[in-house]
């Protein structure tokens, strides 16, 4: 299934795309929430699918986050050699961690925000992973059983508050709209292969990231077994899984970042497309 959440922000319905057509599932299910992906929420969504008689939706309605605000948006760093090398860091012996606000969630196609006093801003296309049934202490080998699918996450960071502020980089991952998700969440089994999806990310046209998750240093179980070794994951939880190298950070000659008016595009195979128009902080008030 793909997982779809519509209407205006602070009152998006759910709902599901079939052959690429929208369906209104409000009347089945509440929301896509920790309730819904930790109990047979999405088994049973299948199933009254298959003779429901479903409200179509408009395909040209805002889309809002593929699901509701997680208790958790944990992210692994560097988890591309690739992007490692062009930041001029050292490749990870065990997965980064950190922390990004779930106040930073907006839809795939919202508006970016560039913080108020931000110099640098920077893009980046992650796979990211929602999980499916509560998650402590799991081997590897199980790991796959606690996912409920895969979602489009661009990573936004702003580069001096991650690294030049002091502290950790959650500063820099949590500023409003640095979370857009989406457009839908894909259930495992719309992805033949996690660990061979092309990811890619534009900005005004221009292609600055094209990678693979074949190339992830830690691959999509190990990331959710060793995470769960430090902390329970809940039905719903984020997990991004690092992004490849093209970032404004590793820009050559020298960096650069987004500026007011500048257009993001980002995609990986089967989990779609978002878009987002950069704008800066004093056009929002």
């Amino acid at each position: 299934m793909k997982l779809i959440r519509f209407g205006e922000p602070g009152f998006e319905k759910p709902g599901v795309i079939i052959d690429d057509n929208y369906f209104d599932v409000s009347a089945l299910v509440q929301d896509y929430n920790e309730e819904f992906f930790g109990g047979d929420g999405l088994e049973n969504l299948k199933k009254a699918i298959e003779s429901a008689e479903l409200p179509t939706v408009d395909k040209n309605v805002r889309l809002g986050a593929a699901l509701a605000r997680p208790s958790k948006i944990i992210c692994v760093g560097l988890n591309y050699r690739d992007h490692a090398t062009e930041t001029n860091a050292a490749i990870p012996t065990e997965p980064i961690l950190f922390f990004k606000a779930t106040s930073a969630i907006v839809g795939p196609n919202d508006d970016l925000t560039i913080p108020k006093t931000s110099k640098k801003t920077d893009w980046e296309v992650e796979l990211a992973i929602v999980i499916g049934k509560k998650a402590s202490y799991v081997n590897e080998e199980n790991a796959l059983e606690h996912i409920a699918g895969y979602v489009l996450h661009n990573d936004y960071s702003e580069r001096e508050f991650q690294l030049e502020r002091n502290g950790q980089w959650v500063k820099g991952k949590s500023c409003d709209t640095f979370a857009p998700i989406g457009p839908f969440i894909a259930t495992p089994d719309e992805i033949e292969d996690v660990h061979n999806l092309r990811l890619w990310l534009t900005v005004n046209g221009k292609t600055l990231q094209d990678g693979n998750t074949s190339n992830l240093i830690f691959n999509v179980p190990f990331i959710v077994s060793y995470i769960s070794q430090f902390m329970t994951l809940l039905p719903g939880d984020i997990i991004s899984t690092g992004t490849p190298a093209g970032v404004g950070l590793g820009q050559k000659p020298e960096p650069w970042y987004l500026k007011d008016g500048d257009v993001v595009e980002l995609g990986i195979d089967g989990l779609g497309t978002s878009k987002q128009i950069a704008k800066n902080y004093s056009a929002n008030l």
